[in-house]
């Protein structure tokens, strides 16, 4: 498994029109289910009249989740191209949501297909692909009296603090940079003495 993913970190919107309908594409970053849940009822509230809100996200830096969905298509014809849109960039924690108006005219599933694809295709390309660092979280306890030199070590190596509880004994839980764990781990316990304990994610 690689130490970097990529991902998208704007949100971007692209549409793309067939034979009278209207393929509107909204591709976004998000960190849980609950966040494209969110925001897949933002659009239905959005655009009340639009006959199918199909999507297609995965989440995690293993790829394991993932989830498309055709909304009343055709089955396999909308939540499968945009997800193999998705997987095209490489791109994970992204989900794609196209708003489809029909125009009157039936476009088959060969139609849909390109539809899809090529609107999803189109807002992915409005939007930059950067790329981050796997992290692997670890949960740290210690004394208030070695905050300041257990903050250097958070900065030197670019964690994120996922919880802090700063008290006269403090605890962390950190997201450590993968291809930066051995050396985070070596400062931190043969420097300072610390215990941690890997955490699932």
């Amino acid at each position: 498994m690689s130490d970097f993913y990529n991902t998208i970190e704007k949100e971007a919107f692209a549409e793309y029109k067939d034979r009278g309908s209207r393929f509107m594409a909204y591709v976004f970053p998000i960190a849980t289910a609950e966040d494209f849940k969110k925001k897949l009822k933002a659009l239905k509230e959005e655009h009340p009249k639009a006959v199918h809100h199909c999507f297609a996200y995965r989440i995690g830096t293993d790829g394991n989740n993932f989830r498309s969905g055709d909304d009343g298509e055709p089955s396999g014809s909308a939540g499968k191209p945009i997800l193999g849109q998705l997987d095209s960039k490489g791109v994970v924690n992204v989900a794609a949501i196209v708003v489809r108006y029909f125009g009157g005219t039936l476009l088959g599933v060969p139609g849909l297909i390109n539809a899809y694809k090529t609107a999803t295709s189109l807002a992915l390309q409005l939007t930059p692909i950067t790329q981050k660092p796997v992290l692997v979280h670890y949960e740290i306890q210690f004394d208030y009296t070695m905050l300041n030199e257990v903050m250097m070590v958070v900065k030197r190596f670019n964690c994120e603090i996922i919880e802090n509880e700063l008290q006269l004994f403090c605890r962390m839980v950190l997201g450590v940079p993968k291809n930066e764990e051995a050396l985070f781990l070596q400062k931190l316990q043969d420097s300072h003495g610390i215990t941690l304990d890997k955490v699932k994610a």
